[in-house]
């Protein structure tokens, strides 16, 4: 195994208070990590530091062996895939699907006047087919529905063979049934020889594809617990981490949540 990730006591401070307190973590190359927390957990930054687009105010932050602050991101970056709809907001909505997933080999966000080879784009069909996007491959983003352009977002950062995949909610506003596609896939995908080190933010148990290995549960910026996902992904560690009792249960490979009604007097 080959370590991706690992942050050492990492603080990330922001007017006065810790938004990551003494965080810490590692990530290992055949591992599928799940980050799960309320809102304001710092959940998201931790993607941000992985992602390098944040530095720590404090603690150490290295990336596929490489110390955040001692090397050059622009050269880092390209080795990792991400999509957040952060990152969405900046495809323009004229451009089609099949540049927009194109395009990440130069990582840039709409074409210009860049040179592909035809290794490209047979890699860059390859991957719309792969997400059962190779139907859309001419339709423009903007015209697509969340579902639809939250694939895109995850075929684009497929696109390189990343190192390393980052995905910040990717199943956020979507319908019951386009969350389910997303997931079914994800799933496939995270199972599959081959795949990248995976780190997925999400909000709710229901969202965690089956085949992710382990879970990182934040609170207030500090790590509640963290390890297998079969042993961390407790009543008693979901409880803490979400300020309530809650009961959880693993069915066939997904997990359920829900407030723990048993425990009211």
């Amino acid at each position: 195994m080959t370590r991706v990730l690992e942050m050492n006591d990492v603080i990330v401070r922001r007017g006065g208070r810790h938004i990551v307190d003494r965080l810490d973590w590692s990530v290992e190359d055949d591992e599928r990590w799940v980050i799960l927390g309320p809102n304001g957990a710092g959940k998201t930054t931790v993607l941000q530091m992985a992602y390098t687009l944040m530095f720590p105010t404090s603690g150490s932050v290295d990336v596929l062996g490489e110390r955040l602050g001692k090397t050059d991101v622009f050269g880092l970056r390209p080795l990792i895939g991400f999509a957040s709809t952060a990152l969405a907001r900046r495809i323009p909505a004229d451009e089609t699907v099949l540049n927009v997933v194109l395009t990440a080999a130069y990582s840039v966000m709409g074409r210009w006047n860049e040179e592909y080879e035809s290794i490209d784009e047979r890699q860059a069909l390859r991957v719309l087919a792969d997400w059962k996007l190779e139907h859309l491959a001419d339709r423009l983003f903007g015209t697509l529905s969340d579902g639809e352009r939250k694939r895109v977002q995850i075929a684009r950062a497929v696109m390189t063979d990343p190192e390393l995949m980052l995905l910040d909610e990717p199943s956020a506003s979507l319908d019951l049934g386009a969350r389910e596609e997303l997931l079914q896939l994800l799933s496939a995908y995270a199972t599959a020889p081959g795949t990248p080190a995976m780190v997925m933010v999400t909000h709710h148990v229901e969202e965690i594809p089956i085949g992710f290995t382990h879970v990182l549960l934040l609170r207030e910026g500090r790590a509640v617990a963290q390890g297998p996902i079969r042993e961390t992904l407790t009543r008693e560690n979901l409880s803490e981490t979400f300020g309530m009792p809650i009961a959880v249960v693993e069915m066939g490979g997904r997990w359920i949540a829900r407030a723990d009604a048993s425990s009211r007097s």
